[in-house]
């Protein structure tokens, strides 16, 4: 017995073998699976001859009507269907809903912010930086970083107290864990720090995730320094290790922020029908999407949009929303698995000087 026969006579009638997404809903309008397709129609058709107990059965057999919309071409396909499924999580789609692999260093929207590594973003104001590799390898690099530059690394519930509120709580407080007796925390809990003072030591942290600061490396190497001079070689060996880990940890970030860079270039795709359109990608994610300029005028007004992508200061990989996030990791895969696509991209200079570029 055909499944669902009235949507699939719809799906016939009405679907064009198209580059497009298309949405399957249940009942109540349930969202139960975003795909997507080169060609809409054949793909759409294909779940009806899915047999008993496959997903495609099941996915059908649950679907109270579908919904497509038409996109000029795979890539931006591939990304549109990426953001509905980020969005919407529906219960029937497996891929891009997993973040098993990567990890994000987290700098949280708090009083006294601590810097951690997490799995997943969430949109709670924090700042993140990523994604990174090597989970576990993150947590321990996080780590030294909080303990060189003296962030506090205790629960978030934890009271937090500057010392110029110390007019209000006369005395100060008693410190709630070794790491400020042993000088590794500024120790906000008993308000031994002010706010600036906080403040400066977490744009470090900052600073020195965007590659832009060595003073926590300098920072150790003067502590290892210090402690074979009084002759406490243990120490300074617990110490070589720290710096050790720290440079490693900031060669991946440097290589990192590097391969993210390199995603930044003009971007020309054929589309259905004509339909061809350039994508302006910097930093691994999409800027613009304008449409292949016919003429003088369509040119002309195409790259003052080039212009102003591209020339706009860009701090890099900071401040990542959770679709921005992965958008990366989807370019950086789109192109490493298609170098054929890759080697018709450009640099922005080139596709402004190009009188007609491909």
């Amino acid at each position: 017995m055909t499944r669902n026969p009235t949507l699939r006579e719809h799906i016939r009638a009405m679907a064009e073998n198209r580059p497009g997404v298309y949405r399957m809903y249940g009942p109540g309008d349930e969202l139960l699976y975003v795909g997507k397709s080169v060609h809409v129609r054949t793909r759409l058709l294909s779940y009806f001859r899915a047999h008993k107990r496959e997903k495609a059965w099941e996915l059908i057999s649950t679907a109270s009507h579908v919904e497509w919309e038409y996109i000029p071409n795979e890539f931006a396909s591939l990304v549109h269907e990426m953001k509905l499924i980020q969005r919407w999580q529906p219960r029937f789609n497996v891929q891009h809903k997993r973040r098993k692999i990567f990890a994000f260093v987290k700098i949280t929207k708090e009083l006294a912010p601590r810097v951690l590594p997490v799995s997943r973003i969430a949109d709670d104001g924090a700042t993140y930086y990523g994604p990174f590799p090597r989970v576990r390898a993150l947590g321990q690099s996080l780590r030294e970083l909080s303990h060189v530059l003296g962030l506090r690394d205790c629960p978030g519930p934890t009271p937090v107290y500057f010392n110029d509120q110390l007019k209000i709580f006369r005395g100060g407080r008693p410190p709630r864990c070794i790491r400020a007796d042993l000088t590794t925390c500024l120790a906000p809990c008993c308000g031994r720090p002010n706010e600036a003072q906080y403040a400066e030591a977490v744009e470090m942290a900052q600073r020195f995730l965007e590659g832009r600061a060595d003073e926590p490396l300098g920072e150790v190497e003067e502590q290892m320094a210090a402690a074979s001079a009084r002759m406490d070689f243990e120490y300074a060996a617990i110490l070589r290790d720290r710096l050790e880990r720290l440079r490693t940890f900031r060669d991946e970030l440097v290589a990192f922020r590097g391969r993210v860079e390199n995603l930044s270039f003009v971007y020309p795709v054929p589309g259905f029908g004509g339909d061809d359109r350039v994508y302006l990608i910097r930093h691994g994610r999409i800027r613009k999407t304008l449409t292949q300029p016919k003429g003088a005028k369509a040119r002309a007004r195409v790259a003052e949009q080039v212009e102003a992508v591209f020339s706009d200061a860009d701090m890099g990989p900071g401040g990542l929303r959770p679709e921005e996030a992965a958008e990366i990791l989807l370019i950086a895969q789109w192109f490493r698995l298609r170098p054929h696509e890759r080697k018709r991209t450009m640099p922005p200079e080139r596709w402004l000087k190009e009188p007609n570029p491909a």
